[in-house]
């Protein structure tokens, strides 16, 4: 299988799931369970770490927030997604971003998610269908 072939496949066959919670990006200056404590995501990296996690149990007085980002919503491929396969995101974020949708993107060991703003997932949504993805909710 050539590599558009098996990228269409994915696309024609794929499945997305969409989070009904609302989650929040948070910018965080020190390692803590309390933050870190029902995250869906924690990114360490040399300069900062970064939590994903349900709006609804951050608390705001936390004093280890530098920033936050509210009001994501997580789109999961509900599939698994193979480490060979290329161009799979690339096609997703072109696709949304000449629909003006900004997205942040999380990959896990066997499939991909991307989060949107509340206030473009309906856009985001139809972009995705109209790729050949099937909607759960």
């Amino acid at each position: 299988m050539n590599f558009t072939m098996k990228l269409e496949y994915y696309f024609r066959n794929g499945k997305i799931y969409v989070w009904k919670e609302k989650f929040a990006i948070i910018k965080s200056k020190v390692k803590s369970t309390k933050i870190f404590r029902d995250a869906f995501a924690v990114v360490c990296d040399k300069n900062e770490i970064t939590i994903v996690k349900e709006q609804s149990k951050v608390d705001e007085d936390m004093d280890k927030i530098i920033a936050i980002e509210k009001d994501w919503r997580i789109i999961t491929f509900d599939m698994e997604l193979p480490f060979e396969l290329v161009g799979f995101l690339a096609k997703i974020s072109a696709a949304l971003a000449e629909e003006g949708i900004s997205i942040f993107v999380i990959s896990a060991y066997s499939t991909d998610h991307i989060l949107v703003k509340e206030k473009n997932l309906s856009k985001a949504i139809k972009k995705l269908e109209e790729l050949g993805f099937s909607v759960e909710r």
